[in-house]
């Protein structure tokens, strides 16, 4: 295929369906399966893309080398205005060229069907493999109840057995938070969407312009001395033998340090992919005992499918945590490749979840230990092209972080079982406000799919939110409180947020969107509302199921 060979849809789905790797890219279709396994942000931030126009995210995530090296996969370019599909990773469902072929054949042989069968790009059906006419994986609002439909097919354990009135309760309660958000924000429809975008581009265009992509390192210069000052105090008091206090200063260390390597992370401290990932290794790895890469794998995800509870890694918290009913079904994560039961555990904890919120918190270090050594073992990371070296350089950066906290500190330093005990769990109980200001950004906005007619710009600011607070706190919450600029733009240096956010602000006012802010109180509670709701939903869909199994016993008797 030539670089300027015109594509149609139909081209585009027979390629998918055949199992190839497209994405659209400021009119160019990219084939990516020869980027797959060498990607630095992971596998699965290109699939949610697949059959979709993904200028945006691009845009927002990649440097002006990445965006050259495009081209190199470059098969052809597309004309006029392009309608997203449905990923295949989401559900979508993708027709071969045979049964393009057929289905144009039939539609120009038989008048009767020519209604229910087109071929172009503006087809709204699809011939299925048995014959049967179906709604195409064209995403639009009439395509919603589809898209639930395919994810109750392929999220739910076909040895999990729903009882009919539970299903019913949380496909009403869904279908309430849809139409809440359709009725809330900006209409779906092209031109809206449109008016949006451009938008928010002419936004990306004037901050560039403007400097905000600029790092400004002397930020970076008052944070380092809050550093060695926590630092320097944990150490003190370890050699006094004030155990606790040590422990405690080192937990504000490492909450303090993880602001940093978010940063880099984002590649938004030098904008090097090489000085950014041993910034971040150093901080994460070496200092903190935390995986970077998987951080990315993971974090990369959230940002394209930011409060989606069957892709988000981020809101997948059972068996703690639940922040849409969709998670009493045995969803399947795309992200984590497996079945995230609503178990046992989860029947007991999610009823509860408002209450048990912050002391779960506490122990959401832990957690991250056990993510980033899986991330590492397995090798999840990718193993081919620039960023392979990654997995070794963060293997030895744990490997290293063990020996100087685990031997040298808590073995070494802290002279009994219990003290030691009480050292570590001081110390990763310390951190738990980072978990919080993570979680307090998200737990609270939507998590309705309004589907890939959505544009970017809104997406992000529909699902995100932001906390208000006096500049001289800025240090405590790390540049997390200003979530909406951050999703909007990932790769701008967190310094910048607060000058960008009345940019922001005036945008939304121009698109006619809510720019969603709290005071960090008032924030708290607009997530521990959310999850009471949730937790209540919990209850009734027990008693429901509670109820229907003694009338199916009483049935039997």
């Amino acid at each position: 295929m030539g670089l300027k060979q015109h594509l149609s849809s139909d081209d585009v789905e027979a390629m998918i369906a055949d199992g190839k790797t497209i994405v659209i890219y400021e009119n160019r279709v990219l084939r990516l399966d020869s980027w797959l396994h060498k990607h630095p942000g992971g596998d699965k931030v290109v699939f949610h893309m697949v059959g979709r126009n993904a200028t945006d995210e691009f845009n927002a995530y990649h440097s002006d080398e990445a965006k050259a090296l495009s081209r190199k996969f470059q098969i052809g370019r597309i004309e006029g205005v392009w309608k997203n599909f449905v990923p295949p990773i989401q559900g979508g469902f993708f027709r071969t060229k045979d049964m393009i072929d057929e289905a144009i054949t039939i539609s120009s042989g038989s008048s009767s069907r020519s209604s229910s069968i087109s071929s172009g790009s503006s087809s709204d059906d699809i011939l299925t493999l048995n014959g049967i006419v179906a709604p195409k994986r064209h995403d639009s609002l009439d395509s919603m109840t589809d898209s639930e439909e395919v994810q109750k097919v392929t999220v739910v354990s076909p040895s999990v057995l729903e009882p009919p009135a539970r299903t019913e309760l949380m496909a009403e309660y869904d279908r309430k938070l849809v139409e809440h958000d359709l009725e809330k924000y900006p209409s779906l429809d092209y031109g809206t969407q449109t008016f949006i975008t451009n938008r928010y581009r002419e936004l990306e265009a004037m901050l560039h312009r403007e400097g905000y992509f600029k790092c400004t390192y002397w930020g970076y210069g008052s944070e380092c001395v809050r550093y060695f000052t926590l630092a320097a105090l944990s150490y003190y008091f370890l050699q006094i033998k004030w155990y606790l206090l040590s422990a405690t200063c080192l937990g504000l260390f490492w909450h303090q340090l993880m602001f940093t390597a978010h940063d880099a992370g984002h590649r938004a401290i030098t904008h090097s992919f090489f000085w950014d990932n041993i910034i971040g290794g150093l901080i994460a790895n070496y200092i903190s005992g935390l995986s970077i890469g998987w951080w990315k794998s993971s974090h990369n995800v959230h940002h394209f499918v930011t409060n989606d509870p069957v892709h988000d890694p981020d809101i997948q918290q059972l068996p703690f945590f639940a922040v849409s009913t969709k998670s009493f079904s045995n969803i399947f994560s795309t992200y984590y490749n497996r079945l995230i039961q609503f178990d046992a555990v989860a029947q007991i904890m999610v009823p509860i979840q408002n209450l048990t919120y912050y002391p779960v918190l506490c122990f959401g270090r832990f957690n991250l230990h056990r993510l980033s050594w899986e991330h590492l073992l397995i090798g999840k990371g990718p193993r081919h092209g620039d960023a392979a070296w990654l997995r070794y350089y963060e293997i030895i950066g744990v490997i290293a972080f063990w020996y100087w906290y685990g031997y040298w500190l808590v073995y070494l330093q802290v002279p009994t079982i219990s003290t030691r005990i009480g050292y570590v769990l001081v110390s990763h109980i310390a951190t738990m406000p980072l978990h919080v200001q993570v979680t307090l950004s998200h737990f609270a906005m939507s998590t309705a799919d309004l589907g890939v007619s959505e544009s970017f710009a809104q997406k992000m600011l529909r699902t995100t939110m932001d906390i208000d607070c006096p500049a001289w706190l800025d240090f405590l919450h790390g540049g997390l409180q200003f979530q909406a600029v951050h999703h909007l733009f990932p790769r701008m240096p967190r310094h910048n947020f607060r000058a960008a956010q009345k940019h922001v602000i005036d945008f939304c006012k121009n698109i006619g969107m809510e720019y969603c802010i709290y005071g960090f109180v008032d924030g708290n509670k607009e997530v521990l509302s959310k999850l009471e709701d949730i937790a209540k939903q919990a209850s009734i869909m027990a008693e429901c199921t509670t109820h229907m199994k003694k009338e199916a016993m009483s049935g039997l008797n």
